[in-house]
């Protein structure tokens, strides 16, 4: 049995949003040019799981996509030194979690989307994954 990771990707919802994807179909998920955030993305397999989280504006977990190509070199890179993955929709979450809640919560205190709050591309565990699908069922 493949062993499924799970990340978070932040993306402006004004640059590319949630609804952009589903309405696509597949997206590329490129211009990353942080070396961590990077590394995550070489990372991700197909079929591991991303939280969609909408930055800047909004700033709230969305939705669920699930990578679909990985191993790509990022196309807007003229090195081609940066790396990129192709996503599909999943799900709209029932209810979208947001930053705000996620600092509240002291079950939620160690998530990289907190501690390194400038990682446009992060790990999140299978805890965090499962509590914050819980909260998003939440009435």
């Amino acid at each position: 049995m493949t062993k499924i990771n799970h990340w978070l990707m932040k993306s402006e919802p004004d640059a590319y949003s949630w609804d952009r994807l589903v309405r696509e179909g597949e997206g590329t998920w490129d211009g990353v040019r942080n070396h961590r955030a990077a590394n995550n993305l070489r990372a991700m397999k197909p079929g591991d799981l991303a939280f969609f989280y909408h930055s800047n504006i909004g700033l709230e977990i969305v939705g669920i996509c699930e990578i679909s190509q990985s191993g790509l070199t990022d196309p807007t890179d003229e090195t081609g030194k940066w790396a990129c993955v192709k996503v599909k929709p999943v799900r709209k979450l029932k209810r979208p979690v947001s930053l705000k809640q996620i600092k509240a919560d002291p079950e939620l205190a160690e998530i990289e989307l907190i501690r390194l709050s400038r990682l446009s591309v992060s790990v999140i565990t299978p805890q965090e994954w499962d509590y914050i699908i819980g909260l998003s069922e939440k009435a």
